[in-house]
């Protein structure tokens, strides 16, 4: 067998690992879009490095955009076999592809108006709203625990990754010779002690590991203290400052437990009666399938929803949609907090409210989970004086804060935790995606310590044989 590396490798973005048994078939997992890539980012995600039509199955590990957004354009230009995953990940995708087709069609019509003005040629989506409809009747939903049969040669089981809802672990047992070869990949890693989801769950001995090092390099803060940094910064903004404050968050998973966190201010008292906006439609579509699949939740959520039945709901939270509704936010004198994707400020409603607030000294721009380096968000993270959102240039005077606690991925401790299920001598080789080169020449010592061998970094499109 073969694997070819497609995407997310020496990377964080453009999740993408073809594998190539010796039986012939294509088997890819994920199919996501890379973000924050510059301009560059366009004709990467237009152009696959293989042939879609060829390809015979998808087994999709989560729902995020950079693992699962150019499904579209893959069944645009030719695949046609089935999309392998999670229920809770089919259902989060029916809305988040459609979604991601809205933002590129709307974010088109918004550039092309500047380009007609310039006589340029008009730019077109990378694929349409007809386009992610069309693939959402390949969605195979397979529960968590349950051995499934891809094909004659090949099973998989999801195990919880514990990441957003509906992650999952790739368990894969390929047989090829008459010998049976465990393949696990691992997706995007969660948190322990999650506000909301159950912890990762440990998964069966493989023989090759795939696993995500986005954070191999660095320890998340405690989540007591994000509660209260929250706090500090919600007050010091809109009570002391009356200012604005903006919180670029993925529409799963961080908005979630961004409005459970503040849920629980309010339900102590503790939240200034200030209007809290959630400007993201697909944040209100995620958030009502989240309440459908209360099986991903943690007993604290469940013991807490025996006192506050709606912990995804307050007063003065209000979940906006309409697209007139989310232009009026830029108009409003009094103080409020402003929650939108993308969670990297790269694509959406979220430029539009950094370009109407970063250079007001009484706003802020909250940054809580990771950005790729050259996204909008990164050059936010990273301290810039001056961004371009738009093809024009923004002074950034709104004060500039991160709290990584609230990432939703595992720092270097918890992936070497949910890696610890492992007998390590057994895995005959690792192989490290989803991170930036630095990062993980930094995660493989620490793998090496704590007992793994033979591991390896492969580069965009290397393509690696295991005997």
């Amino acid at each position: 067998m073969k694997i070819k590396f497609c995407g997310a490798a020496r990377t964080v973005t453009g999740s993408k690992h073809l594998m190539m048994p010796d039986d012939g078939k294509m088997i890819l997992l994920d199919c996501g879009f890379f973000q924050g890539r510059g301009a560059e980012t366009d004709s990467m995600n237009r152009e696959f490095v293989f042939e879609p039509a060829k390809m015979d199955y998808l087994i999709l590990s989560h729902a995020h955009i950079d693992h699962s957004g150019n499904i579209p354009n893959l069944v645009k230009q030719g695949f046609r076999g089935p999309i392998i995953c999670t229920p809770a990940t089919a259902d989060l995708c029916k809305i988040m592809l459609l979604d991601s087709a809205h933002i590129q069609e709307s974010d088109v019509r918004f550039i092309n108006k500047r380009r007609m003005k310039q006589h340029l040629e008009p730019l077109k989506p990378i694929y349409s709203v007809k386009d992610a409809e069309a693939c959402l009747s390949l969605f195979v939903s397979v529960p968590y625990n349950t051995s499934y049969n891809v094909y004659e040669n090949l099973k998989v089981t999801f195990t919880d990754s514990g990441h957003i809802l509906g992650a999952a672990g790739v368990n894969l047992e390929l047989t090829e010779n008459g010998e049976t070869k465990k393949i696990f990949f691992s997706g995007d890693i969660g948190r322990y002690n999650d506000a909301i989801l159950k912890d990762p769950q440990p998964f069966p001995q493989a023989d090759y590991i795939i696993t995500e090092s986005t954070y191999g390099d660095r320890l998340h803060g405690d989540t007591a203290y994000s509660e209260q940094k929250l706090f500090d910064v919600v007050f010091n903004t809109c009570i002391t400052k009356k200012g604005k404050l903006i919180i670029p968050a993925f529409s799963l998973g961080r908005t979630q437990e961004l409005v459970y966190a503040l849920d629980q201010m309010e339900h102590k008292k503790m939240l200034p009666r200030i209007n809290v906006y959630v400007d993201s439609p697909l944040s209100v579509n995620a958030t009502a399938i989240m309440r459908k699949h209360p099986e991903c939740f943690n007993e604290d959520i469940i013991e807490y929803m025996k006192t506050d039945s709606n912990p995804f709901g307050f007063d003065n939270l209000i979940y906006v949609q309409d697209v007139i509704e989310s232009k009026q936010l830029n108009d409003l004198p009094e103080p409020c907090i402003i929650i939108s994707a993308s969670g990297m400020a790269d694509a959406g409603r979220i430029k539009h409210h950094i370009a109407n607030n970063v250079s007001n000294p009484n706003n802020t721009i909250l940054m809580v989970g990771y950005a790729e380096p050259n996204s909008l968000g990164g050059k936010l993270r990273a301290g810039n004086k001056v961004v371009k959102i738009f093809g024009v240039e923004h002074e950034i005077k709104a004060e500039v804060i991160i709290i990584d606690s609230y990432s939703a991925h595992g720092d270097y401790k918890e992936m070497i935790n949910y890696l610890g299920c492992q007998d390590a001598k057994k895995v005959k080789q690792v192989f490290l995606v989803h991170g930036e080169y630095e990062v993980q020449l930094n995660y493989k010592e620490k793998l090496l310590d704590a007992g793994f061998r033979n591991i390896t970094i492969p580069a965009q499109n290397d393509v690696i044989e295991i005997k």
